[in-house]
């Protein structure tokens, strides 16, 4: 028996790939269907508006006719200049050689209850078997037949009594197959119309739609040639609808992809760029490494260093990246005069010199108390690494109006003025000469970070008794403080 062949046996490449389906033809199917049905729908109830009026033109054309007769059994009979009186074969003599009839419109009379005279259309309608009771109707009567080869028939029978008596029948009717031929040319026309105008608003459906849907194209287009490395293309957006929205967050959301990858390209350029130097530190003296203790220990204390800075730059680095990040801060009320007191108390660890408190104002204010107590230690540890040994640094907060002022100011050689911005990029290190620490750069780069984080900045300048300051300057005001 030949073994049967399941669907999972199938060759990948042989599975037919599920089309896709296009929003612009979903959009033009739609429109293409209501436009339709709604001229199907326009070209019926035309017609049935055009039959009621030509069926209500009829009848008022039958009424007319029956008034005719009516002035013309009141007055006076031509032949004798006499009244016509009973004589009702003399009043419809005189109808047909008055009457000029419609067309499609015929008349029937009875004398007597037979048919007496008739018009050429009325012949046509004489011989119908509904006719033969028209002779013996005594009330006005009104109504509609239909026959297979006069098509539908409206009409209206009207008695003539003669002194008191029945004198004869008097029977208008209209054909209205002729108007109805009217009427369907009229539709037959109207559809010639209604396909043209369909066939031109289905074309410019299909202009307009692509118009409308480009930036969807462009956003597809864009997102199918954006890679890991370049995100540099944006959608041109026009207009102020919901699609040029959808491009606009489409752009906003590349602008954030965009620095998000820098950021990463950055942190690691970074990383290479200074874990460089301690990784060939650390193999350089390990491959030196002797067997003697003494050389072991030292090499072993080296590497312990080197691997210690590396941490820190790390330590650095991460805390960069999350500056990035919207919840890099966590604001909460914090004493600014305990504040200043325990990172000035902190300060003092780092070397021996005085650490002194020049103000701390007694208030609370909204910020990040760790955040920062970080950008102040970095800042101390900076006067530490730059002021000369014995001089005094200087540690003071204090709140003016709706902004939290807090410094550190060093006795240190004054920064020049062109080198004051570029001391907060990363890596900067404008007066390597005079350093005594082994930092990576990245302080005053995390400090800067912290301050912009909270809506403010930091800036260096030169106080009147020389040496440096160091300012952050944020709002306390907690709104302002999350921006």
């Amino acid at each position: 028996m030949a073994p049967s062949l399941e669907p999972r046996d199938l060759p990948e490449e042989e599975v037919p790939p599920k089309r896709r389906s296009s929003a612009r033809l979903r959009i033009l199917g739609w429109y293409v269907a209501l436009l339709g049905l709604s001229l199907i729908a326009a070209l019926f109830l035309q017609r049935a508006l055009l039959v009621r009026e030509a069926v209500s033109e009829a009848e008022e054309s039958l009424d007319q006719e029956v008034g005719e007769l009516g002035q013309l059994a009141g007055g006076i009979d031509p032949e004798t200049g006499e009244p016509f009186g009973g004589d009702v074969a003399a009043i419809f003599d005189t109808f047909f050689n008055r009457n000029v009839p419609l067309e499609g419109e015929g008349v029937v009379t009875f004398v007597g209850g037979e048919i007496y005279k008739t018009d050429v259309t009325g012949n046509l309608v004489a011989p119908l078997p509904e006719a033969r009771r028209w002779a013996d109707i005594t009330e006005p009567e009104r109504g509609d037949l239909s026959n297979a080869d006069l098509g539908d028939i409206v009409y209206l029978a009207v008695p003539l009594v003669a002194d008191g008596e029945p004198g004869g029948v008097f029977v208008v009717s209209i054909l209205l197959e002729s108007r109805f031929a009217v009427i369907n040319d009229a539709m037959r026309l109207g559809a010639l119309v209604f396909g043209t105008i369909f066939v031109l608003a289905t074309a410019a459906a299909w202009v307009i739609a692509g118009r409308i849907l480009r930036p969807l194209f462009d956003l597809r287009e864009t997102a199918q040639s954006i890679t890991e490395t370049d995100l540099s293309r944006r959608i041109d957006v026009r207009g102020d609808d919901e699609i040029a929205e959808l491009g606009r967050t489409f752009n906003s959301m590349l602008d954030r992809l965009d620095e998000a990858f820098a950021g990463q390209r950055r942190f690691i350029d970074d990383a290479g760029h200074e874990l460089r130097t301690p990784i060939t530190v650390i193999r350089g003296n390990l491959e030196v490494m002797s067997d003697d203790p003494a050389d072991r220990a030292r090499t072993i204390t080296l590497v312990t260093r080197e691997l210690d800075r590396m941490a820190r730059i790390v330590n650095d680095l991460l805390d960069l990246a999350k500056a990035e990040q919207p919840d890099f801060i966590q604001v909460a009320p914090m004493d600014l005069a305990d504040f200043i007191l325990d990172v000035a108390k902190r300060s003092a660890s780092l070397d021996e010199r005085p650490w002194e408190v020049e103000a701390a104002d007694p208030a609370v204010v909204v910020a990040d108390q760790d955040r920062l107590d970080q950008a102040m230690m970095n800042l101390a540890r900076n006067a530490a690494e730059h002021a000369p040994e014995g001089t005094t640094v200087h540690i003071g907060g204090r709140l003016t109006g709706s902004w939290l002022r807090l410094w550190v100011r060093d006795e240190g050689e004054t920064i020049p003025v062109a080198n004051r911005d570029r001391i907060f990029e990363r890596f900067s290190r404008v007066d390597s000469a005079r350093r005594r620490g082994e930092g990576a750069g990245l302080g005053l780069a995390i400090v800067a970070a912290i301050a912009e984080a909270h809506g403010g900045r930091v800036s260096v300048e030169e106080p009147r008794e020389g040496g440096n300051v160091f300012t952050i300057s944020i709002p306390s005001d907690p709104e302002t403080s999350r921006t």
